[in-house]
């Protein structure tokens, strides 16, 4: 016994593995950060340069339909332990964006694209 399936009745799993890449950019008494980042599930990670020391930090998210708010811990060698929070805003689209405050990197800002 066989069944039919039109291709119109097949969809995409929501739980691919789909990463979401951005760029960030920041500034705090003067000193400009810049680095990379990627979230998939719920989970990101950032990887930073401010003022010369590169750092790391671990990203918790907190989906929402539009906004996801966020959470993280890092590590800046010299510069030691690092605290950060969020939100990014999701649209409609391929984009989104975001604005944080980091604890070595001051404000900043993110610009990324989903796939």
């Amino acid at each position: 016994m066989f069944v039919a399936i039109e291709s119109s009745q097949i969809a995409p799993v929501s739980a691919q593995l789909v990463p979401e890449p951005w760029v960030t950019v920041g500034s705090k008494n003067g000193t400009v950060s810049y680095g990379v980042g990627v979230k998939i599930f719920d989970l990101g990670a950032e990887i930073t340069n401010s003022g010369g020391t590169t750092g790391v930090d671990v990203l918790k998210f907190f989906g929402f339909p539009l906004v996801s708010p966020y959470a993280g811990l890092g590590i800046y060698g010299d510069k030691g332990v690092a605290y950060s929070g969020g939100v990014q805003i999701t649209p409609p689209g391929n984009t989104f964006f975001g604005v944080g405050y980091h604890s070595i990197r001051g404000i900043n800002g993110q610009v990324g694209i989903k796939f």
